[in-house]
């Protein structure tokens, strides 16, 4: 069981927790930007609000996926603790 538990453990944190090589973002992080293009939220358009995009992302998952997804959306816009230093 215990050894169960660590494959578990660890496919989760390769799979969600630490982001991708290739472009830095984890999967969540990708979901929300192709929901957001998938709905023509580009940058040269008129804003919108954070509770539209967090419900086209988390369409069909659980409800407390919203908390999560909403964490992630508020992160992505702010500047991290080491690029204001």
């Amino acid at each position: 069981m215990r050894q169960s538990y660590l494959d578990y453990a660890m496919s989760v944190n390769i799979g969600r927790a630490l982001p991708d090589v290739r472009d830095g973002l984890k999967p969540v992080h990708r979901r929300i930007l192709y929901a957001m293009f998938r709905e023509g939220l580009l940058s040269s358009r008129r804003y919108s609000k954070c509770a539209g995009v967090v419900a086209m992302c988390s369409s069909g998952t659980i409800r407390m996926a919203i908390v999560a997804v909403y964490d992630s959306l508020v992160r992505m816009r702010r500047p991290s603790a080491c690029a204001t230093r």
